[in-house]
């Protein structure tokens, strides 16, 4: 590729990516900002923001699928052409959310005694998580609205309107859930509860302030956009459904993840939140660029270019991996200053050194797997992301870690080892699928022709 061509669709890549990444980084940072305030409160309260966050993650993953299916189909509509029928996957997308989450919240209310009694056995971490969770559940609702116009504005390259919306919600966000953790400005003192509360509100809002933007912007631009028809809820519920069950099995895997750090312990809980909450920040860059993975191998599918389409993912990989190994070095270089901020007693650092090292290499790995999966979601492989995802947590990581612990004296540091080793796995099955995807996206083409 020349190098002028080549530098056009790298700065293409970088104009998407860098508004997504603010966005994602604010996003993420609602979780981190609750890490980093409950700190305070010790090692009990950290343990149930982790048990009451990752059962929160489950819940919210059956519905993450949404918002990658109206970006990959808006994305289509886009690159073809359609104008008046960008708008129409997110209708369907929030029609969708709307049924879904009241059984969703429903069944995770009546589950999550027993569900938190078997990820810690701890009476007291067990106490603290619930409240949490439940009231991060109450705003499930606008997490799947907010999934739906974040779907949207990436889809027709606009990011950096979602990315206003999310720093005003993150800034809501670090003000009410300081004032209600430690009862300031005459604020009550919830403690943990306090942190479930503001980050729930802060959702609230940037879910307002999306649909009125949205709103505004189909009727300037799109005021004749049909309703959605049955193909248009069947399109969005093929993407949606295995994204969603993928994040799913990928959530529960992390739950039973929690729930086999727990019999190290509540200090090993309390280190392990650190560690995934900065995971999460760390993979930042990546999941940027695996959402422009969607935006534009859907725009050049839409416009049946195929051999683009199967060119972006690798070029997007590229400068992906190169950002997150610079965002990941200093958690090689210096673990227990990073450690530090989080955890205020030393023993906890010390804990956590060697696994944060571990982690700095497995999001190496998760800076290339989540670019092909996107480009795969994008290009209708989501059935194919899913079993990948299954193989490597479900096939491979959860059996031996559960082995490990209970035949083979596995110490936490080989237990994050093995998680090193089921990034790799996924990044290299990803990889083998996008190029079988590209034959088969081509004759897909010659039969349309």
């Amino acid at each position: 590729m020349p190098a002028p061509q080549a530098l056009q669709r790298y700065g293409k890549i970088l104009s998407l990516a860098l508004p997504i990444m603010a966005a994602m980084a604010s996003q993420s940072l609602l979780n981190v900002v609750d890490t980093y305030l409950v700190g305070g409160l010790g090692a009990q309260s950290l343990a149930a923001v982790g048990v009451g966050g990752y059962l929160n993650f489950i819940a919210v993953s059956l519905l993450l699928g949404l918002g990658t299916a109206v970006q990959a189909l808006v994305a289509r509509a886009h690159g073809a052409g359609q104008l008046t029928l960008r708008a129409t996957p997110m209708a369907a997308a929030l029609v969708l959310g709307l049924l879904a989450t009241p059984p969703i919240v429903l069944l995770f209310y009546y589950l999550s005694d027993p569900i938190l009694g078997w990820i810690s056995q701890d009476i007291q971490v067990q106490s603290e998580a619930r409240p949490y969770f439940l009231m991060r559940l109450a705003g499930l609702f606008a997490v799947a609205v907010n999934f739906s116009f974040r779907g949207y504005w990436n889809g027709i390259h606009r990011p950096g309107v979602y990315l206003r919306f999310l720093i005003i919600a993150h800034l809501t966000n670090v003000l009410l859930s300081y004032g209600l953790i430690y009862g300031h400005w005459g604020l009550p003192a919830l403690g943990s509860l306090g942190a479930a509360l503001g980050t729930t509100l802060a959702l609230c809002l940037a879910m307002l302030l999306n649909g009125v933007y949205v709103w505004r912007h189909i009727q300037h631009h799109q005021p004749f956009s049909p309703s959605p028809t049955k193909p248009v809820y069947q399109a969005v519920t093929r993407i949606a459904l295995p994204t969603s069950l993928q994040q799913f099995f990928f959530a529960v895997g992390m739950t039973m993840m929690f729930w086999i750090i727990a019999h190290y312990g509540t200090d090993y809980l309390a280190v392990s939140q650190v560690l995934i909450s900065l995971t999460l920040l760390l993979i930042l860059p990546a999941l940027a660029f695996g959402l422009s993975a969607t935006s534009l191998v859907g725009d050049a599918i839409g416009k049946a270019d195929i051999d683009s389409a199967y060119r972006w993912c690798w070029d997007i990989s590229h400068i992906s991996m190169v950002l997150v190994l610079l965002v990941a070095t200093p958690l090689w270089l210096m673990p227990e200053n990073i450690l530090a901020l989080f955890l205020h007693d030393n023993a906890l650092v010390q804990l956590g050194k060697q696994p944060l090292r571990l982690i700095a290499i497995a999001v190496c790995f998760d800076g290339i797997a989540i670019v092909f999966a996107h480009a795969l979601l994008s290009s209708g492989g989501a059935k194919k992301v899913f079993f990948a995802s299954i193989f490597a947590q479900w096939g491979f990581f959860l059996p031996l870690a559960y082995i490990g612990l209970q035949y083979l004296a596995l110490g936490f540091v080989g237990l994050w080892l093995l998680h090193v080793c089921q990034r790799l796995i996924h990044m290299a099955m990803l990889m083998w699928l996008w190029r079988k995807q590209r034959r088969l996206l081509m004759h897909a083409c010659k039969n349309a022709q």
